[in-house]
């Protein structure tokens, strides 16, 4: 609300609960902002806030879907008023039912109105959102207010992680740990990636995870060389490698994981150069986290680590190297995607990566080697806490990653 215009509100809206067909749907997940900003994690909620409201009480108002007897007996308990103040220490809340009213009354006492519009990087918004509907019609309604964007806003708090987001995060990543150790004690010949997943899926729900924060890579020998491997359906063999990229859910918010591991628990001379180059590559790029750090700076850094590590593999000379085109360097051929992505309560979280780093954001490191002629690909990845000073707090410290101790643990 401090980083507000005067004489202006800003709406935040639930997430739809989404149709899959007949009478099913997909399992609500709740607007990240909203979620943010109120601990609101219900279906059709919506968070007003108006710092400059002439009624007190109207700074910041919580409109809910009504509840009663028959709703908490087929679908659960929803918040009540007094349950929602619990939750979100905001004390004006109103049905849904009251919401045109109110909010046509706040609108003639503002100039301007914040829509929350999805500015992430990545996003690619296909399926009209709650959110865009509801900008839509306000448009139209109130065609004489001006508009602003909350993301800037958001992206900016959402960033830098306050320490209860951190010990959350602590938290899912220790749950992954516990999904990772369960596997190395699992894996052996002849195991399907399916059977992995499960492992997972097992430990992290018996800890009070969700589940997976995103789509698990359970991708064995070649497989490891699409990046986005999801069909988790082969057979492991053995001599091969498998990069797992799995991370635990904990109270919303992601962890990030990636580990690659011999199915036969014993990496061959020619795996074990290349994990331990990639290995290096993240280690040192892990050091390069520090406030005042440019992300795309960063990024050139990591490349000519890379290079230098791809070189020293025989995988590229120097020649490859004088003749690069710089647009697409030569170590994009083993190393095609990014280093580091902020992580929260998206995996892909919020950051503004043209500005500074800043202590308290958490970034994944996360480099990889892919020689698809070599039937392996490696990738290792930790999500660490950018410090005041020093080198970043890796929230995976205690989750194995040397070379020797992944095989001790899996031949134990």
């Amino acid at each position: 609300m401090a980083k507000m215009k005067p004489s202006s509100l800003a709406v935040f809206n639930s997430n739809d609960i989404y149709p899959i067909s007949a009478d099913s749907t997909m399992p609500f997940q709740q607007a990240r902002d909203i979620l943010y900003l109120s601990g609101v994690d219900q279906e059709e909620s919506i968070l007003v806030l108006f710092p400059d409201a002439p009624d007190p009480k109207h700074r910041e108002i919580l409109f809910l879907k009504e509840t009663n007897e028959h709703i908490a007996v087929w679908e659960g308990e929803k918040l009540t008023k007094e349950k929602a103040l619990e939750t979100s220490g905001i004390e004006t809340v109103y049905w849904l039912k009251e919401f045109d009213k109110v909010f046509f009354e706040i609108m003639t006492q503002c100039d301007i109105i914040y829509f929350n519009t999805n500015e992430h990087y990545r996003a690619n918004v296909e399926t009209e959102t709650r959110e865009a509907r509801f900008i839509k019609t306000v448009k139209n309604k109130f065609p004489a207010h001006s508009w602003a964007k909350s993301n800037p806003i958001l992206q900016r708090l959402r960033s830098v992680k306050d320490q209860i987001e951190l010990d959350i995060m602590q938290h899912a990543c220790n749950i992954t740990e516990k999904g990772f150790r369960r596997v190395l004690d699992f894996v052996k010949p002849g195991v399907m990636e399916y059977e992995i997943e499960a492992e997972f899926m097992h430990e992290f729900l018996r800890n009070r995870s969700k589940g997976f924060s995103y789509t698990p890579i359970i991708a064995s020998g070649n497989n490891a060389n699409v990046l986005h491997y999801i069909e988790n359906n082969q057979e492991c063999k053995d001599g091969d490698l498998i990069l797992i990229d799995a991370g635990a859910e904990y109270a919303n918010y992601s962890s990030d994981l990636s580990r690659t591991i011999p199915v036969n628990g014993k990496f061959t001379k020619r795996q074990r150069e290349v994990y331990d180059a990639v290995n290096r590559v993240k280690n040192e790029a892990t050091n390069m986290l520090v406030p005042g750090a440019l992300w795309k700076e960063y990024h050139v850094e990591v490349g000519n680590l890379m290079t230098s590590e791809l070189l020293g593999l025989g995988l590229l000379d120097k020649a490859d190297v004088q003749n690069e085109n710089p647009d697409w360097p030569a170590y994009k051929k083993y190393f095609m995607h990014g280093t580091s992505h902020h992580i929260g309560l998206d995996t892909h979280d919020y950051g503004i990566l043209w500005e500074p780093m800043t202590a308290d954001m958490v970034f994944t490191v996360e480099p990889g080697i892919y020689i698809p002629e070599e039937g392996f690909g490696i990738r290792l990845e930790d999500d660490v806490v950018i410090q005041e000073s020093g080198s970043p707090f890796n929230l995976m410290q205690n989750i194995p990653i040397e070379a020797e101790e992944i095989e001790e643990l899996m031949n134990s």
